[in-house]
């Protein structure tokens, strides 16, 4: 076996590479939020930062639940099983919002404000959507041209 063979191993733990890249992007969003969005404050940078490290656990764990939740809806036999799961569906996503909003305070004070029930709900929605966005972009393998530039394999 040559070495051209072998693969070589990865410098960086492609879990941590993405938990790098999603704060980056929470950071982006987060303080876009702030500068459009007077509901939402962040006195610094720094904070804003911070922030974006808090949101990025709370909300792993909640996917996580939703996750186990869905599963549980999933696997749900009985009419009875699967109101209580959808329910429990619910109150995770529902319930995330106030637990966001919650940790937020209790970490930074009036330091940081992510506003209220609304704008967090839309924060959260674009943080996801945004994280996704840029996994998926990051993920494809074709190699992006230039205008002008020869495309591989023509």
């Amino acid at each position: 076996m040559s070495d051209q063979d072998e693969e070589p191993e990865p410098t960086v733990e492609p879990h941590l590479a993405a938990a790098v890249v999603d704060v980056f992007v929470y950071v982006v969003v987060l303080n876009l939020f702030v500068e459009y969005l007077p509901v939402v404050i962040s006195e610094t940078f720094t904070l804003s930062l911070l922030t974006a490290v808090l949101l990025k656990g709370v909300l792993e764990v909640v996917v996580a639940a939703k996750k186990r939740v869905v599963t549980r809806f999933r696997q749900a036999a009985t009419p009875t099983g699967k109101v209580v799961a959808a329910f429990l569906v619910w109150a995770v996503v529902f319930g995330s919002k106030f637990l966001v909003l919650e940790a937020v305070a209790l970490v930074f004070g009036s330091r940081v404000s992510l506003g209220g029930f609304f704008s967090v709900t839309v924060l959260i929605l674009t943080l996801l959507l945004s994280r996704a966005g840029v996994r998926r972009l990051l993920q494809r393998p074709h190699r992006l041209t230039f205008p002008g530039e020869a495309r591989p394999g023509k």
